[in-house]
C-alpha cells in the first residue's frame, strides 16, 4: 500500500496542475450531461445498429482526442512513430464502439431451443469481444515493433517482480464501501448482473452451474478492460507519450461507466487514474486485474445479499 501512495505522489508531482484541473472539469461536465440527458442510454438505444456504432465512435473519439489535447500531444522522433501513435489512437475508440454494440451471434450458433439459445447469446458476447481485442493487440504490436523490435508479446501481462498481496489488502479496504453501496436502491437495481439470466431458473433444477459460467464470462470482460485500458492505452502508448497517457485513459474509462450508478461512475475516473499509475510504474496489469475483478465479483455478492434483504 505504501508503494501505491508513493507511485501516486510521484505522478501528481510531475503532472501539470492546469492539465489535471481542466481534465477534471471536462470529466465533470461529461458526467453531468450524461446523468441529466442520458447520453449513453440514448446512443445505445439508436436503431439500426450501425447508427449506435457510429455514434459511440464519434462520442468516444471526441472525449479521447480532446483529453489528449488538454494534456498535450507528445513529440515524436520519426514520422513512423507519429503515424503509429495516431493509428492506435484511431483504433482505440473504434474497438470500444464495436464492443458497446450488441452482437447478434445467432447465425453462427447451433439451433438450440429456448431458453438456451438466449442464454448462449448472452454468455458468448464477452468472450467474442475479447477475441476481437486480441486481434487489435496483434495489430498494435506489429505497429510497435516498427519502432522497437524488442517489444514484448505482453501488454502488461507479466508476473515479473509482481506481488499480489497489496492488491488483496486494497480489496479488503473496499469491503465497507461495498457493504454501504449494497444498501442503495440504484446499486441494487444494477447488481447482481447475474440476474440477467434469471429466465433459465424455470428450465433447470440446478441453476448454479449456469450462473457460474455467466460469472466467468463476466469476469473475462474485466480482463479485456484491463488489457485495453491499462495494457494498450497506458503501457503500450507510454513508449510514445510517457505518463501523459494516463489522464486520457482515465477520462475514456470514466465514460464507459455512464450506464452505472452515479457514484460508481465518478469513482471510476479516479480509480482508473490510480490503476493507470500503478500499471505505468509496475509495467503490469495483473494488480489492476486482481483489484478490478475482485471488486466486480464482490459487488455481485453485495448485490445478491442486498436484494435478498430488501
Amino acid at each position: 500500500m505504501k508503494d501505491f501512495i508513493t507511485y501516486l505522489k510521484n505522478y501528481l508531482r510531475q503532472l501539470s496542475p492546469k492539465s489535471l484541473l481542466f481534465t477534471i472539469l471536462f470529466t465533470g461536465v461529461l458526467v453531468g450531461c450524461n446523468y441529466t440527458f442520458g447520453i449513453e442510454r440514448r446512443i445505445r438505444d439508436l436503431k439500426p445498429w450501425y447508427l449506435s456504432l457510429s455514434s459511440f465512435f464519434f462520442f468516444y473519439s471526441f472525449v479521447f482526442y480532446l483529453t489528449w489535447g488538454l494534456v498535450g500531444a507528445p513529440r515524436m522522433a520519426t514520422h513512423t512513430s507519429r503515424r503509429n501513435f495516431l493509428l492506435i489512437l484511431l483504433a482505440a475508440p473504434l474497438y470500444f464502439s464495436l464492443k458497446m454494440t450488441h452482437w447478434n451471434l445467432s447465425p453462427i450458433l447451433p439451433d438450440w431451443p429456448y431458453p438456451w439459445d438466449k442464454y448462449a447469446l448472452i454468455v458468448l458476447q464477452l468472450p467474442a469481444k475479447l477475441l476481437l481485442l486480441c486481434m487489435l493487440l496483434w495489430y498494435c504490436r506489429k505497429l510497435l515493433k516498427q519502432d522497437d523490435t524488442s517489444v514484448p508479446s505482453q501488454f502488461g501481462v507479466t508476473l515479473r517482480d509482481f506481488r499480489a498481496g497489496p492488491y488483496f489488502l486494497l480489496l479488503a479496504c473496499l469491503l465497507p464501501l461495498i457493504a454501504l453501496a449494497s444498501t442503495r436502491p440504484d446499486f441494487l437495481h444494477t447488481y447482481p448482473k447475474v440476474k440477467s439470466i434469471a429466465f433459465i431458473n424455470a428450465y433447470t433444477s440446478s441453476p448454479w452451474p449456469w450462473q457460474l459460467l455467466y460469472e466467468i464470462s463476466y469476469g473475462l470482460d474485466f480482463f479485456s478492460i484491463e488489457l485495453f485500458f491499462r495494457g494498450l492505452l497506458v503501457i503500450a502508448l507510454s513508449r510514445y507519450a510517457g505518463e501523459k497517457a494516463i489522464l486520457p485513459m482515465a477520462v475514456f474509462y470514466c465514460t464507459i461507466h455512464f450506464g452505472k450508478p452515479l457514484g460508481e461512475c465518478i469513482s471510476s475516473f479516479f480509480g482508473g487514474m490510480i490503476l493507470g499509475v500503478i500499471a505505468m510504474r509496475t509495467r503490469s496489469i495483473l494488480g489492476g486485474l486482481i483489484a478490478h475483478l475482485g471488486l466486480a465479483w464482490l459487488m455481485e455478492v453485495g448485490g445478491w445479499l442486498g436484494n435478498l434483504n430488501s
